[in-house]
């Protein structure tokens, strides 16, 4: 399915705080902020000339996440940046004077964290973010986790010394047990959806991941004429479209939200004109992406500067895992998760539909940016889908299909 943004506000300017949120000053402070993690580089951006010339595209770039912060995720970005952001302000409130992430590792701010306990829901990859971010700062984490979130993921982020819950029914339904519990103990919510009344820690997540924007800005030869990224609640795919038209304005290139079939939050938000719950079905493959309801402030955001809403099916996902791990040419492999290479099965779907590849006027001069936003979170499920280990195909080893 393809939409092309048709809302009244499409191509109007982000409000002052989204604005202020997503803008240029904010990536610069993330990057400030990343400076002081000591497990910090920035992330390789791959060129794929071989399925570029395939796909008769001019340039596709791959922006790999799957090398972030030790969690293989974009999500490493949010989460604890936000962690981090609240304990300074905690901080600065108690001690009664501006704290800075300089400080963070003082015993006068360990101790205030070591008072503060953060808690969110997760598909895996955010409760991940938030639990290092807790680890990182003293503080705790509690962790809620719906029937679908594998024991895999489950594990990868209880070694942070999170307290994990596990919650009926589906993400959804765990946004809304975490929000209340978290209310009822006094516990700091940090949640990457929003709702009414709870936006600025949403906010804040999303502003974390202005930095892979950032990054890959600066490691393109030319800017992208198109971005493709993938869609759960849509806080990624928000906080690159909006820090693009920001950084770039009129020059932004066409952006394209992309949503498994079985979980088309954004796409029917879209199709609707405002935000819509839809019903759950059977689960996608594309666990990370399996949302059921839009973050409001991600709509908002995307309303004005998304210019067109798809949709991928299961097997154009694991297809694309496979594709990344059994590269044409001298393409390099790499290791995309259940949900990584939505973006990329986006534009290889959009080419194969000539009323969307007319629409985008996408062609031989489109230089196409995507974000692999998650390598091999669970090992296992990788193996079961691609039939490699995802070491394997980390390490550049080249297998014929």
């Amino acid at each position: 399915m393809f939409l092309l943004n048709t809302q009244p506000d499409h191509n109007q300017p982000l409000g002052a705080v989204d604005a202020e949120t997503l803008g240029l000053s904010a990536a610069r402070e993330v990057e400030r902020f990343l400076g002081y993690r000591t497990d910090h580089a920035a992330t390789p951006l791959h060129s794929l000339p071989a399925l570029s010339d395939y796909l008769g595209v001019g340039a596709i770039a791959v922006k790999d996440e799957g090398h972030r912060l030790g969690l293989v995720s974009f999500k490493a970005l949010g989460g604890s940046y936000a962690v981090i952001r609240l304990v300074l302000e905690e901080a600065t409130r108690v001690l009664g004077r501006p704290v800075d992430v300089s400080e963070l590792q003082t015993a006068d701010v360990r101790a205030i964290a070591a008072t503060m306990t953060f808690a969110c829901a997760t598909d895996g990859n955010h409760g991940r973010s938030v639990a290092q971010g807790a680890q990182l700062v003293g503080g705790k984490a509690a962790i809620f986790v719906h029937s679908g979130v594998s024991d895999g993921r489950v594990a990868a982020i209880a070694r942070f010394g999170a307290e994990m819950i596990r919650v009926d029914g589906t993400y959804d339904t765990s946004v809304t047990e975490a929000a209340s519990v978290a209310t009822q103990k006094g516990w700091t919510i940090v949640s990457d959806t929003s709702w009414p009344g709870y936006e600025r820690i949403p906010g804040l997540v999303m502003q974390g991941y202005t930095a892979l924007v950032q990054e890959a800005l600066r490691q393109m030869p030319q800017p992208p004429t198109h971005v493709f990224v993938q869609s759960g609640v849509g806080g990624i795919a928000a906080a690159a479209a909006g820090h693009l038209s920001l950084v770039l304005g009129r020059k932004r290139p066409t952006f394209v939200v992309v949503d498994p079939a079985r979980a088309a939050c954004l796409y029917e938000t879209a199709r609707a004109g405002h935000p819509v719950r839809i019903p759950h079905g059977e689960p996608t493959v594309m666990a990370m992406l399996e949302c059921y309801e839009p973050s409001l402030v991600a709509w908002r955001i995307l309303s004005r500067v998304a210019d067109a809403f798809m949709t991928v099916e299961e097997q154009d996902a694991i297809d694309v895992m496979n594709r990344l791990a059994r590269p044409l040419g001298d393409d390099p492999t790499i290791v995309a998760g259940e949900s990584g290479g939505a973006g990329l099965a986006g534009i290889i779907r959009a080419l194969s539909d000539p009323t969307a590849k007319a629409a985008l006027k996408l062609d031989k001069t489109s230089r196409i940016l995507v974000i692999n936003t998650e390598g091999a979170t669970d090992p296992e499920r990788y193996l079961e889908l691609v039939g490699i280990p995802f070491a394997e195909v980390r390490a550049g080893k080249r297998v014929v299909a």
